[in-house]
């Protein structure tokens, strides 16, 4: 793709990003067959390549406007082009760019601001997400059927075991997995526990910064990965092995750190050493997983035999971090019977935010995810990410848990 910078971009890191970007793009179109609003919605704007000749257009100097807006909000960020794109362009990181130029240039219309600048205040903050979801729990039985199903019941964790064993990694808690399903980690830190390490939380560190990140607030964003990273050094400095992340739209976040951070003269180092150290929990038991198939061997075969699991591989889990199949190698290594699941490319619609901002294609996507899933007759759906957990419960006919539940379980 020929670009013309203007002025305004030409010479800065912004711009260079997005015009090295833009340049691989050969405008092909291969990004739209597995885009899932251009697959609902059929508009080439809503599509990666219309989204990039919008970017294009901006940098290039022509007007900023709401039309140009309303699309870029429009996308789910599920980097499913990335995947298909066979130049390599790297999409999530152009729309980041055109996202933020947008923001400066197009204001939103009040309700716009409050309810974004609500989401930014609670969502990332546990002490004031867990008390509003406490209250919602505690109240569900009165609500109408349509909005109990959007409050999950309260979980119990679990025993979380004691730190024991030489081999130490750290795990990041994140803002709402500890409210809405402790046990997720729990079963993660038994899990491990088994493969003799010990998986450690460190209180100080919190949100990933996704939820501020990618609506737009990168300072706020910023301000939250530079906090995970000063929680986290001193324990890698004494001799942490990785950091374990069992939510993937964080753990693609936090593999980003290097990206996002390296013109940070305090923390790029620091950055690029966290995100090398960062691992979902499907890499860490792949590695173990002649030791994980061995403890599982030990288990009466009819306990497996009652679990069909059809496993909901996340955008952030196969588009953003390239773990496609990662779950299903570690579940049927462990004795796991899976469901075929068509599409299974496509979104479910949570994305974040999403699902609370664009209800209507979220929804959409959730009907058509859901059927695809439930297609094979599972007795129960794996994922591997809270937001998609959470919003797949809301709908589905048979339990929706993390897989390292699942796992947890047969061990």
């Amino acid at each position: 793709m020929q670009t013309q910078l203007s002025p305004t971009f030409k010479n800065t890191a912004q711009g260079i990003e997005a015009n090295s970007i833009l340049r691989a793009c050969t405008h092909c179109g291969f990004c739209t067959a597995t885009c899932p609003t251009y697959q609902l919605l059929g508009d080439e704007l809503d599509g990666p390549r219309g989204r990039i000749y919008l970017i294009k257009e901006m940098l290039e100097g022509k007007a900023v406007t709401q039309k140009t807006q309303f699309h870029l909000d429009r996308c789910l960020t599920c980097r499913a082009c990335e995947t298909t794109c066979p130049s390599g362009v790297q999409y999530g990181n152009l729309l980041d760019i055109g996202r933020a130029i947008v923001e400066k240039n197009v204001s939103r219309s009040w309700s716009q601001r409050l309810v974004q600048s609500f989401l930014r205040a609670v969502i990332p903050h546990p002490a004031r997400f867990t008390p509003l979801l406490r209250l919602g729990q505690m109240m569900r039985p009165l609500l109408p059927a349509t909005l109990k199903k959007s409050v999950p019941l309260k979980q119990s964790p679990g025993i979380w075991p004691a730190a024991r064993h030489a081999r130490r990694m750290l795990v990041l808690d994140g803002c709402v997995q500890p409210a809405i399903s402790p046990n997720i980690n729990a079963a993660t830190a038994r899990v491990l526990d088994r493969l003799s390490i010990s998986l450690i939380r460190i209180q100080e560190a919190g949100c990933c910064g996704a939820v501020s990140y990618h609506l737009n607030a990168h300072d706020e964003g910023l301000n939250f990965m530079r906090r995970n990273i000063d929680a986290w050094w001193p324990h890698i400095e004494q001799g942490a092995e990785a950091i374990v992340t069992t939510a993937s739209g964080c753990g693609v976040l936090v593999k980003d750190y290097a990206h996002i951070l390296r013109h940070d003269l305090q923390y790029a180092q620091k950055a690029a050493r966290i995100s090398a150290l960062t691992l979902d929990i499907s890499q860490v038991l792949l590695a173990e997983k002649d030791n994980l198939a061995a403890l599982t061997k030990s288990h009466p075969a009819t306990k497996l035999a009652k679990q069909k699991l059809a496993v909901h591989t996340p955008c952030t889990l196969q588009h953003g971090q390239k773990l496609l199949g990662s779950v299903e190698r570690i579940l049927q290594s462990c004795g796991f019977e899976l469901t075929f699941v068509p599409d299974a490319h496509l979104c479910c619609g949570s994305s974040g935010t999403y699902s609370i901002l664009h209800k209507t294609l979220s929804q959409q996507l959730l009907r058509n995810k859901l059927a695809a899933l439930q297609s094979g007759a599972p007795t129960g759906i794996a994922t591997a990410n809270i937001g998609c957990l959470t919003h797949m419960q809301t709908a589905a006919n048979v339990p929706v848990r993390h897989w390292i539940e699942w796992l947890d379980e047969i061990q």
